[in-house]
């Protein structure tokens, strides 16, 4: 009987961790199944460029994991039973036994009980949303009106994308504080600079408290043209983990140790924005693609590192810096310190657009290629085949 480890997930996190769980661990000791709500793998971080009408290609996670002994079930998860060692899937055979879970469901929007948003706006978080978007975006004429709701990464990408794509459109974004806030004073110039520049109207310190089907409601009253409002304010993760009786935080998402294993359940690991992990900076990690890349690669190289009976290396939970796009042609890479904090230096401009690029199509080609580097001899485990040992191991 051979150790089964079960992926929930398979966005960055989830693809890029079943592959390099493939390409290190023998086929002779191990089964792995990623379980996926859709077929395809789908570029989180480019969906408002989907939505404002941009052809991507989805790879096909059947041809990613092609050749690697990975087995794809596409299914939506209905459900943990980490007692019983057990995950509730859609469809025939609805039910799948692990030794090992790796639960990356990612996140989705949080509307945080804001009235209208659940009838009325659209958001990028998903591709089915963005495609809904899409086909509202394209109805629009010349002069609608977008508004995009909150100031972080995906709400400064989605606006900017928008207004260089369909100048005919007017686009403004909601800011609960300053636009840009959290960056160095030259950058900050270069990202009002960018919005002038591309012609999207600003309401900084401006709470929407409400989205009806033509407008949106602030908390002062002010009322603010929105045929159509994006919504990106901040993510939520799915309740499942909370509901099988898995350790979480306020937020929902799963409480880990360093090695991002669950610290109610030790045959869990968690990964990408599930994940309750502290960084090296002593605060939590925040929802984003850089936090899902760092805790997928902590959370399999203890995976195989326990599974192997070797030592589990630590990686590191620090951040470097925020790629921002302002379209196509314009984007900022910001330094940062160990606490998050800006450094004064900062890259804008055409450079920092291709080094975005380059890193979107980095990011892609791995998950690719799940097979590059893979070594002669994959690694066996260090137990006997019904692993009954491993789920304790430390």
């Amino acid at each position: 009987m051979k150790h089964r480890i079960v992926v929930l997930g398979a966005g960055y996190a989830g693809a890029f961790a079943a592959g390099n769980l493939a390409r290190r661990l023998s086929p002779a000791d191990t089964e792995i199944t990623v379980v996926n709500a859709v077929p395809d793998f789908v570029e989180r971080m480019r969906l408002h460029q989907l939505a404002v009408g941009q052809d991507l290609v989805f790879r096909k996670l059947a041809d990613v994991f092609a050749g690697t002994g990975v087995r794809l079930r596409v299914a939506r998860v209905a459900g943990v039973d980490p007692e019983r060692r057990t995950v509730a899937v859609t469809g025939e055979d609805g039910e799948l036994a692990y030794d090992t879970l790796l639960y990356a469901l990612g996140s989705s929007v949080a509307h945080h009980g804001v009235s209208g948003v659940a009838e009325y706006a659209y958001d990028v978080t998903g591709r089915s949303s963005a495609l809904r978007l899409r086909e509202r975006l394209a109805g629009l004429g010349e002069g609608g009106t977008v508004l995009v709701v909150g100031e972080g990464l995906t709400g400064i990408e989605t606006a900017t994308e928008f207004a260089e794509s369909r100048p005919d459109l007017s686009v403004a974004l909601a800011a609960r504080g300053e636009l840009g806030a959290w960056l160095s004073p030259k950058a900050r110039r270069h990202l009002r600079q960018a919005f002038d520049r591309l012609g999207v109207t600003v309401h900084e310190h401006t709470t929407i408290e409400a989205v009806e089907p033509t407008r949106a409601i602030a908390a002062d009253g002010t009322s603010i043209p929105a045929e159509v409002a994006v919504w990106s304010a901040g993510f939520a993760v799915h309740p499942i983990a909370a509901a099988g009786g898995l350790e979480v935080a306020e937020t929902g998402q799963i409480v880990v140790d360093r090695t991002m294993r669950s610290v109610s359940h030790p045959d869990v690991y968690a990964a990408g924005d599930c994940v309750y992990a502290i960084g090296d900076n002593g605060r939590p990690l925040p929802m984003s693609c850089a936090s899902a890349g760092y805790t997928n690669m902590q959370a399999t190289a203890a995976i195989i590192a326990r599974l192997t009976g070797s030592k589990v290396p630590t990686i590191g939970l620090k951040y470097y810096g925020n790629h921002i796009s302002l379209g196509r042609r314009d984007a900022i890479f910001q330094m940062v310190d160990g606490d998050v904090r800006s450094k004064p230096w900062y890259l804008g401009g055409r450079t920092a657009a291709w080094l975005k690029s380059g890193v979107l199509k980095a990011a892609g080609w791995s998950i690719d290629h799940p097979t590059f580097g893979m070594p002669k001899r994959r690694r066996r485990l260090a137990t006997a085949p019904d692993r009954a040992g491993v789920r304790g191991a430390s």
